[in-house]
């Protein structure tokens, strides 16, 4: 669906991070090989994707919107990359979600045409690089979001400055109480509505709202919040069509990060008594790699209250490999991997599995008590229980797995990740463009 021959056709350079080469090799002939990860044939520390889980998880999520009736638009900030991206679409994604104007034009440059800016755009050079895109390709559209008279107001105006032969469709954001960026209250935006719904130069769309940030201590008031959260973004949406604000043939209403997808599913599945088709569209962008950690947690949770969700559940795709580099105490273990390598922001790496390169069995998994107890930015701490024979068998050149908690945070320090089958044999790689 997207052209990415531009990045199978690539040469990769000796420095390439996570590969040993010594000399240039055509991107599209990394499978050609006969690589594995076991056999300690790339460099370390190195980022993978297990094939295997990222097509279950993007099956998974296919399935779960079509049981709700509703569409995904997963948030491409996650990953930033156009293999991702194409299998997303490939895998019925209705569009993109990005962060800002500059992600948009890289997916826009691989060929995606849908996409919705879940951030304001304020800066006058971006959204001229925005508007632009629509003049350049008519086929390509893109929804922003605003919040405030005065950024619909600058909107406007540069819409009619940059003579668009089009209206620019806009989103409105519910926001809550010390939360980011949305109106604080229907009535603010109602309001909004209403001022977007009189300029001849915009379009009012539908309405939007993230209820990912509200993830505290006691999970049975962050689900009270959600719900009433997600309760106001359909009142406000009821009362906007009532009052014959919205100027498409169809409403859209977007919510859904990664934590409470289930919740958003459900709301949005409900009846809205509405004057024309809705089209709810969930922008969760976690799900295709999971991980080991936060969302984990998140996602076991909802199985416990969700009876109907596809078989399977998700699977952790992403896992960092590194090499024990020093033994210098008998119950510390010092690997070749850092803050430059694996996400810190929530949690520190989950340490899973080691392997002996040259030995023909499977990794094994590491006890319970190993844990990654602090890095640095080109080491990482790898505690072992004192008890463990561990102490006496880890030793340097030794493989470890780990998981980690937050994939947004990992793949922004990877230009290239290796697609692996469950034998850890290099079977292709994704690129990021951050």
């Amino acid at each position: 669906m997207l052209n990415l021959t531009s990045l199978t056709e690539q040469s990769l350079l000796p420095g390439t991070k996570g590969l040993a080469l010594t000399a240039p090799l055509l991107q599209k002939d990394l499978g050609a090989q006969a690589w594995n990860i076991l056999n300690a044939d790339t460099s370390f520390p190195v980022a993978i994707l297990k094939d295997s889980a990222l097509q279950h998880n993007l099956l998974w999520m296919k399935a779960f919107c079509a049981s709700r009736n509703i569409v995904l638009a997963p948030h491409g900030k996650t990953t930033m990359s156009p293999q991702l991206f194409d299998m997303q679409l490939r895998n019925g994604a209705w569009g993109m979600t990005l962060a800002n104007v500059n992600q948009m034009r890289v997916a826009q440059r691989f060929g995606v045409k849908r996409v919705i800016i879940a951030n304001q755009l304020i800066s006058k050079s971006d959204i001229h690089s925005a508007l632009a895109l629509l003049a350049e390709d008519e086929e390509f559209t893109f929804y922003a979001i605003c919040d405030s008279i005065a950024g619909v107001n600058m909107l406007a105006d540069a819409v009619h400055e940059a003579g668009l032969q089009r209206t620019l469709p806009l989103l409105v954001e519910l926001g809550f109480a010390g939360g980011r960026t949305g109106c604080r209250s229907r009535q603010q935006a109602l309001e909004l509505a209403r001022h977007i719904h009189r300029s001849p130069y915009l379009q009012l769309t539908g309405v939007e709202g993230y209820e990912g940030l509200l993830v505290g201590k006691n999970r049975e008031q962050d689900l009270m919040q959600v719900k009433s959260f997600l309760q106001d973004m359909t009142a406000v949406c009821q009362q906007a069509d009532r009052e014959q604000l919205f100027d498409l043939p169809e409403i859209v209403i977007s919510a859904g990060g990664s934590a409470y997808f289930d919740l958003v599913g459900e709301k949005f599945a409900s009846e809205m008594k509405l004057s024309r088709p809705l089209l709810p569209v969930l922008r969760s962008g976690c799900y295709v790699t999971h991980d080991h950690g936060f969302y984990h947690g998140l996602v076991e949770e909802m199985h416990g209250r969700v009876t109907d969700l596809p078989a399977g559940g998700l699977r952790p795709a992403l896992e960092v490999w590194s090499m024990v580099q020093s033994r210098p105490e008998n119950d510390l273990a010092i690997l070749t991997m850092g803050k430059r390598d694996a996400s810190y922001d929530i949690d520190l790496p989950l340490p899973f599995a080691t392997h002996r390169p040259g030995h023909a069995s499977a990794p094994f998994a590491l006890p319970a008590g190993c844990k990654i107890e602090k890095m640095n930015d080109q080491h990482a701490y790898l505690r072992l229980p004192k008890d463990s024979g561990l102490c006496q068998t880890l030793a340097v050149g030794d493989l470890i797995a780990c998981g980690i908690s937050h994939p947004c945070t990992t793949f922004d320090k990877w230009p290239l990740m290796l697609v692996v089958d469950d034998a850890y044999r290099v079977q292709s790689a994704i690129n990021t463009l951050f």
